[in-house]
C-alpha cells in the first residue's frame, strides 16, 4: 500500500542503494509506454540517460510529461 512521505523522506528512499524506477511516458497515439530505468538524484532532480531515438526519448521530446514509480522491492508481497 502506498503511503505519503514528508519532505526529505522520498530523497532518502530513492537514494538508498540501487533502485530501478519504472518510467511512464505517452506514445503519440496516447497509449502508455512503461520501461525500467536506473537513475540518480541531483538535488531535487531525477537524472537518467536515454537515446533521443528510443521510444521514451521520442515520447519525452514530443511531450515532456512523465511519471516515475519507485518501489521497495524487498517489501513487496505476492499473494498465492
Amino acid at each position: 500500500m502506498a503511503k505519503s512521505m514528508i519532505d526529505g523522506q522520498w530523497q532518502q528512499f530513492v537514494s538508498y542503494g540501487t533502485r530501478t524506477g519504472k518510467l511512464a511516458t505517452t506514445r503519440a497515439d496516447g497509449s502508455p509506454h512503461v520501461v525500467p530505468v536506473w537513475f540518480v538524484l541531483d538535488g531535487g532532480d531525477v537524472l537518467f540517460n536515454t537515446g533521443k531515438t528510443s521510444v521514451k526519448g521520442r515520447n519525452l521530446a514530443r511531450d515532456g510529461r512523465a511519471v516515475l514509480c519507485v518501489d521497495d522491492e524487498k517489501t513487496r508481497r505476492t499473494r498465492s
